[in-house]
């Protein structure tokens, strides 16, 4: 199969523009598609570019600099490393994003695998194969092509629909932007009739994990529902007279809310498929030690779980797949660790340092924010993982915390200055005073030939649980329950599942700290808080701030560090602190799009350029 899928993909080979034909090799189309095991392969190779876009090494740079950060350095969760080269997340934290600079990845990868779905589903009639074979790969090809539009119109906002067409140097090719409202209805539309196929399993799992199920169509519908009906898109008049149809509604349509509810509650009342979270408070790896929120590390490196199969009263046939709905497929390697560990640890930090400011904001281990002086626990910033929610110390290392290096599970990380400084010292090995953690093996370091699954979720069930709080807050109000099954859910109740998966003490009230008899305000921010802290460095939160139209504050703020200095013999005492000043981030209002890449408007001078950048 392997040698298969290496030869389909010199097929598929493009330069990068979404007109550009098929180059065809020795293994032409005809072979391929008269064989069932290439043709697999070719559907395969469309797989491969699934989550490409939340990579934590997505940007592109030189040399050394081969790869410098994804989304979470281009948006307030993490600094990128310093390069010499222009790169992307570079831009995005100065303000300097321009169409001929920036990564084009998004419009290249996008339409390279449309044309391929396009290419298979032409042609997958023509390959001998059982009949219910055929229809279930037709039905992931269809999905995928629609997952990729997704993916360009988050980026872009309204792009050309080329439907089923395979375009030629012949044809006259299509160059104008279809509207966001018809993007949007088209892939919705496509991922409707994939499921009036009902050819889908409701999950995948085994050998098939990673392909796509039912449940994949209805969490797509979630996501891309709750962004339409999202302050960004849902009638804001964003943009100059030309672009505002490419880049959202023209007005305001409550109903849009509902749409992204009832896509979120076919998930949450599947019972064949049953996801559900992760809730496991023990240390697999350490003879079930008592953890608060060992689940919420573990959903993180499923494959390494998947025979954590119970927790007390709570069954998971799947094990720590019981709560992943979609994920990437990769390699077992050490790529992550790379890309987050200290230097002591064998890590490159090319992933980026986290901000002070995503550290603070994680709750103490009651659910109260760090400076809410009613709560039980007070926040220490020398030693600021001391009770807090449990997820912070699976986010973020600090100073004085344990991480594997070369073998040495004990291994301590010191980021202070002054006495025992150490090469992961802040301004030396990290600009923030932290580092990140999340997704990182606990296992593994990037100085250790120890190798973990690398595999990462694309779509959780904590997400569609936040999905379903937020819009259900906007559509109905904070207060609203219903009976899902046989579980009552509302807005708060989604919050308090997934702050109880978390480790977090649901307090003598019950809450989890949340606060009782929010308004819809407060819900919402509670909402927000939430998709920062739990969906962390999973894509999620530079798109989110975009959609909400916070992003001219968020990410247009002074961002900062965390700087320990520690005096004397003993690492465990002596320290004093100040936070401090890392980089003031720049935000453009023509950022909350990307830019059409500036190869293809010059191509095609139809191609509206997304307002902001046109003298650009």
């Amino acid at each position: 199969m392997i040698g298969a899928v290496l030869m389909v993909a010199a097929l598929c080979s493009c330069d990068g523009s979404y007109l550009d034909q098929t180059v065809i090799t020795d293994l032409n189309e005809d072979v391929v598609f008269a064989d069932s095991t290439y043709a697999s392969g070719f559907l395969t190779q469309i797989y491969t570019d699934i989550g490409f876009d939340t990579d934590g090494d997505r940007f592109g740079g030189s040399g050394s600099m081969a790869s410098n950060g994804g989304l979470q350095v281009a948006c307030d969760e993490a600094e990128f490393r310093p390069s010499s080269a222009i790169t992307t997340g570079m831009m995005f934290a100065t303000g300097t994003v321009n169409p001929v600079t920036v990564t084009s990845d998004a419009w290249s990868k996008g339409y390279v695998n449309i044309r391929r779905c396009n290419k298979f589903l032409k042609r997958i009639g023509d390959t001998p194969m059982a009949e219910g074979t055929r229809q279930q790969y037709i039905a992931e090809c269809r999905f995928l092509r629609a997952w990729y539009y997704y993916m360009l119109v988050r980026h872009y906002g309204g792009v050309p629909l080329l439907g089923d067409t395979l375009y030629t140097a012949d044809d006259e090719w299509k160059a104008t932007r279809d509207t966001y409202e018809d993007c949007i209805k088209y892939i919705g539309d496509e991922v409707n009739a994939v499921l009036r196929m009902n050819v889908l399993r409701p999950r995948t799992s085994g050998s098939a994990n990673g392909r796509i199920n039912e449940a994949c169509c209805y969490a797509l519908l979630s996501r891309m529902y709750l962004d339409a009906a999202s302050p960004l898109h849902n009638g804001s008049g964003f943009g100059t007279p030309d672009t505002q149809p490419l880049l959202g509604y023209a007005a305001y349509d409550h109903e849009r809310w509902l749409k992204s509810i009832e896509a979120s509650r076919r998930i949450m009342t599947m019972t064949t498929g049953d996801y559900r979270l992760f809730e496991v408070h023990a240390d697999d790896d350490s003879d079930n030690a008592p953890e608060p929120g060992w689940g919420y590390y573990a959903v993180q490196i499923a494959a390494d779980f998947a025979d954590v199969t119970s927790y007390g009263d709570f069954k998971y046939p799947y094990g720590a797949y019981q709560e992943i709905i979609l994920h990437k497929k990769m390699p077992e390697g050490i790529r992550v660790c790379d890309l987050y560990c200290p230097p002591s640890c064998g890590g490159d930090r090319l992933g980026g340092y986290i901000y002070y400011d995503l550290a603070a904001a994680f709750p103490m281990a009651d659910g109260k924010a760090v400076d809410d002086p009613t709560g039980k626990y007070r926040y220490d910033p020398v030693n600021p993982k001391v009770n807090r929610d449990p997820r912070f110390s699976n986010t973020v290392t600090v100073n004085n915390m344990k991480q594997m290096s070369a073998g040495e599970a004990g291994h301590m990380v010191y980021t202070c200055l002054g006495d025992g400084a150490t090469e992961d010292a802040i301004y030396s090995g990290t600009p923030t005073g932290l580092y990140i953690k999340k997704m990182v093996h606990r296992n593994c370091a990037g100085n250790y030939f120890v190798e973990p699954p690398m595999s990462r979720p694309l779509i959780r069930f904590a997400e569609i649980l936040l999905n379903y709080a937020e819009a259900a807050n906007e559509y109905y109000g904070p207060s609203y329950t219903e009976m899902l099954g046989a579980t009552e859910m509302g807005p708060l109740e989604a919050l308090k599942l997934i702050r109880r998966r978390a480790g977090i003490e649901p307090g003598d009230d019950g809450m989890y700290g949340l606060k009782t008899g929010m308004t819809q305000e407060e819900m919402r921010e509670a909402i927000r808080l939430e998709r920062r802290l739990e969906l962390s460095f999973e894509g999620f939160r530079f798109f989110d701030v975009r959609r909400w139209m916070i992003a001219e504050q968020t990410d247009n703020a002074t961002m900062h560090g965390l700087e320990l200095t520690h005096t004397g013999t003993n690492m465990n005492t002596g320290y004093t602190w100040r936070i401090v000043d890392v980089r003031k981030r720049i935000f453009r209002k023509a950022m909350y799009f990307w830019p059409i890449p500036y190869d293809e408007v010059v191509k095609l001078p139809t191609l509206l350029q997304n307002p902001y950048y046109e003298n650009e």
